[in-house]
Formats: C-alpha cells, sequence, structure tokens
C-alpha cells in the first residue's frame, strides 16, 4: 500500500466520530451518490412505466424495494467501515467455490453486468435523444457520441464529483418541480383519491404480458440496487469511514470509534432512503394517475416515450412546463450516468485486480486501469444502445430489463450480508432487535424476489 492510498488504513488518519446530529450532517454523502444515480434510471423511467402499465396496484412494489434493502446496504457498509476491504476483497472472502484465484460471486458478477449495460445504454440513449429533439438539426448518433465523450472526460478528468454536486442540486429542484405537479394534480379531474392508494396496498400484481419482467425490473432498480450496494463500500471508503476508524487492534478505543462511525453511515443511509422513497413514490403516483390506461404508451420510439413523460408535468402546471421537464430530464439522465461510470470503474478494477490481472492495492496501475475504463465502459454503454436500437428495442425496455438483472445480483449481495453479519457474532459491533427484524425481513422479501427473478429468466 502506498500513500495517499484512499483504500490504506493509516492510524495518522483515525478521526472520532461526532457525537451530534449537527456534527454527522458533516460527514453525509456516500447515500446520496447513490441517490443521483437512482433518480434517472429508477424514479424518472422505471417508476413511472410501472404506473403507466400496472396503474396504482403495484404502489406496494415501489414501497417494499426502497425501504427493504438498506438492511442490505447497511452490513456491506458495516463490513467495510470495520475493515477497510472493498468490495469484492469482501467477496473474494466468502465461504465456498473458487474459479482461479477469485470466489464464485466475483465472476457471477462480471457476468451479470454484461446485462447491465443495457440499463445504462437506455440511459445515454434517452440522453442523446433528448437533445436531438432540443436541437434536431444535429443526429441522434452525432449526441449520442457528444455523451459518451462528455461523461468520459467527466469521470476521467477526475472533476466529476463538482458536477455530481451541482447534478444532485439540481435534482432537487427538478424533485421539487415534481411535488408541485403532484400538487397540482389534486385540482384535475384524475385526481389521486384515497382508495388509489389502498388499492395498491394489496400485494397483487395485475395481469398482462410483460407485467412480471417489469415488475421485477422495478423492484431491482427501484431504492438502491444490487450493484449500487456494492458501490456504496467504496463511496464511504474513500469519504474516510474506514481511515477514521483505523485499524481493528481489539481495544475499546477501536470499538467506540468503530461504533460512532457505524451509526454517522445509519443516518447517511436512512436518511438517503427517506428522500429517494418519498420521490419514488411520488414519480409512481403521477404516472398512474396520469398514463395508466393512455393509448400508445408503449408504440412509438424514445421520442414518444419522452412526450408522454413530459405530460405528468404539462397535464397539471401548463404548456410552460414542458421545457422544464426537458432540461430536469435531461440533468437526472446524465446525473446517473457519470455517476454509474465513477462507481463501475472503480468495481472493475478491485474485480480485475481479484481475478489476477493487476495487483488492485498498486496505486498507479489501479488508476490507469480506471482511467481506461472511463472510456471504454461509455464506448460500449453506446454501442449496446445502437444494437439494440438496431433490434427495435427502446432505451425504458433497456433500462426495465437491466433492472431484472439487478434483482439477480441482489441474491449475491443477500447471500455476502448473511455472512457478514454472521461474522460480527464474535466482536463487540452488536446489533438490536429493531435492526434484526429490519435484517431479516430484508432477507426474506429479497430471496422471494430474486428467485421469482431467476425462474422466470429460465423459463
Amino acid at each position: 500500500m502506498q500513500a495517499n492510498d484512499p483504500y490504506a488504513l493509516d492510524d495518522s488518519n483515525i478521526i472520532e466520530a461526532p457525537k451530534t446530529l449537527r456534527g454527522s450532517l458533516k460527514h453525509l454523502g456516500p447515500g446520496f451518490i447513490l441517490s443521483a444515480s437512482i433518480v434517472g434510471s429508477g424514479e424518472l423511467v422505471a417508476t413511472t412505466t410501472l404506473g403507466a402499465k400496472a396503474g396504482f396496484a403495484v404502489m406496494w412494489v415501489i414501497l417494499v424495494s426502497c425501504l427493504v434493502k438498506v438492511a442490505v446496504q447497511l452490513e456491506f457498509g458495516k463490513r467495510a467501515i470495520m475493515t477497510g476491504e472493498t468490495t469484492f476483497a469482501s467477496l473474494d472472502t466468502l465461504p465456498g467455490m473458487r474459479l482461479g484465484r477469485a470466489h464464485w460471486s466475483i465472476w457471477a458478477w462480471l457476468f451479470l453486468m454484461l446485462f447491465k449495460f443495457l440499463q445504462v445504454g437506455g440511459i445515454v440513449g434517452l440522453v442523446a435523444v433528448l437533445l436531438n429533439m432540443a436541437i434536431p438539426g444535429v443526429g441522434i448518433y452525432y449526441w449520442l457520441a457528444a455523451v459518451i465523450l462528455a461523461v468520459a472526460l467527466i469521470v476521467f478528468s477526475g472533476y466529476y464529483r463538482v458536477l455530481e454536486l451541482l447534478s444532485v442540486a439540481m435534482i432537487g429542484i427538478f424533485t421539487v418541480f415534481t411535488f408541485f405537479s403532484l400538487v397540482a394534480l389534486q385540482f384535475t379531474g384524475k385526481a389521486i383519491v384515497m382508495g388509489d392508494v389502498l388499492s395498491g396496498l394489496q400485494f397483487a400484481i395485475p395481469e398482462g404480458d410483460g407485467m412480471l419482467l417489469l415488475v421485477i425490473g422495478a423492484f431491482g432498480i427501484t431504492g438502491v440496487g444490487g450493484d449500487e450496494i456494492m458501490a456504496y463500500n467504496y463511496w464511504l471508503i474513500e469519504k474516510g469511514y474506514a481511515a477514521n476508524v483505523g485499524k481493528n487492534d481489539g481495544s475499546e478505543e477501536w470499538t467506540r470509534r468503530a461504533r460512532g462511525w457505524i451509526r454517522v453511515m445509519y443516518i447517511d443511509a436512512i436518511f438517503a432512503m427517506v428522500v429517494y422513497t418519498i420521490v419514488t413514490v411520488a414519480f409512481f403516483l403521477l404516472g398512474s394517475a396520469l398514463l395508466y390506461g393512455e393509448p400508445g404508451f408503449s408504440d412509438g420510439g424514445a421520442e414518444d416515450f419522452l412526450r408522454f413523460l413530459s405530460g405528468l408535468y404539462t397535464d397539471t402546471l401548463g404548456a410552460w412546463a414542458g421545457p422544464v421537464f426537458y432540461v430536469g430530464a435531461f440533468v437526472v439522465l446524465f446525473s446517473t450516468a457519470f455517476s454509474a461510470l465513477g462507481a463501475w470503474t472503480r468495481q472493475y478494477t478491485d474485480a480485475f485486480g481479484r481475478i489476477g490481472i493487476f495487483d488492485f492495492f498498486h496505486i498507479r496501475i489501479r488508476r490507469r486501469c480506471q482511467m481506461l475504463l472511463a472510456w471504454i465502459i461509455p464506448v460500449m454503454w453506446g454501442l449496446v444502445y445502437c444494437f439494440m436500437k438496431w433490434l427495435g428495442k427502446r432505451p425504458d425496455w433497456m433500462v426495465i430489463a437491466g433492472g431484472f438483472v439487478t434483482s439477480i445480483i441482489l441474491l449475491v449481495v443477500l447471500f455476502a450480508a448473511i455472512v457478514f453479519k454472521a461474522r460480527r457474532k464474535g466482536t463487540p459491533i452488536r446489533t438490536g432487535k429493531v435492526y434484526e427484524v429490519a435484517f431479516w425481513s430484508s432477507v426474506a422479501m429479497i430471496l422471494f424476489v430474486g428467485i421469482w427473478s431467476v425462474t422466470q429468466a429460465i423459463r
């Protein structure tokens, strides 16, 4: 390990955890980095599509998806804070079969992530379509190349954190705009009544072609997804949570620091969960109220899909809201792309190190790999979008298909979380009854949906 390496634990970086909520708020951030990627694919695309095709009846899917996965996320976070290990370093310690130098879970992730290119390929495709609608004189493929170049440059340069903060601020404005639309909806002929809400809490799934794929896909990418749970550890480590705790020397001081920074992580993760759950429900209610039963929603191309989404705002706020929607949609989709790329470059570099391609802890080699991937991955997203467009698939279908695979990735994540939790039994870092109930409830629900996903995939 080398100097200035965020993944190296150094006693000189030890800091006591803040004891007040105000002090803790200064250290929040990792959960909101995930939120920047959740809004684009989860809320704007998957949630509204689910509401448009299934109506209020599946609101329970949205609520369960947002609420149950955070306990698993916390278990991954605890592992990172207590050990300083990256996600794949931790996965490599799991019991079970090894293939070559790496644990089977790492190879499973590498395989499943191939299908995740569909999801982000759909995202960059939608950004290109949005830009083409704004400036039709430039073709979609030229805009696609520009989007790929911009995303790659942002992550390659290392300045994407600044733009990410700006995007989070703009997403916040767009979210407020969404709530205004939801309030305005109540003064139209399509106002939501209590019966609509109650009908969505009956754990029913409407019949229809492709409905299971849609429900499972939405479950996978609304809230924090399996791949985002795995990415959370990198943001925790780079934020300094593990370094602040230091190496586990078995002392009471280390235990105190670990408990303190785990408490800060709880605030970070739960606060982010509350925010994205409220936002997700708002998008879902708008989609269900305004788009459900609309003829032609599933027809046409990406332009038609985006025009339908703009109706979530123009139908309630008036025609003036159309341009605001398109600007907001661009921001959330574009921020999703570069947030995902920031995570993917770290995850793939870590995974490649584990399977023996290079030494992940050689900081210069690691950074070179990340820089190279910052160009390769977006190009692959673009190629996947072009290929699927040639096959006649819309970007929203690509996003939902990626969400379906995310539900399967959750099974790998779940297995790891259960093992990590079992290993904590011999440590002084314990959890209370509320957490136990939340964790095992999450296990049951994710296991159910994950196995369901696999059975549907092989039918």
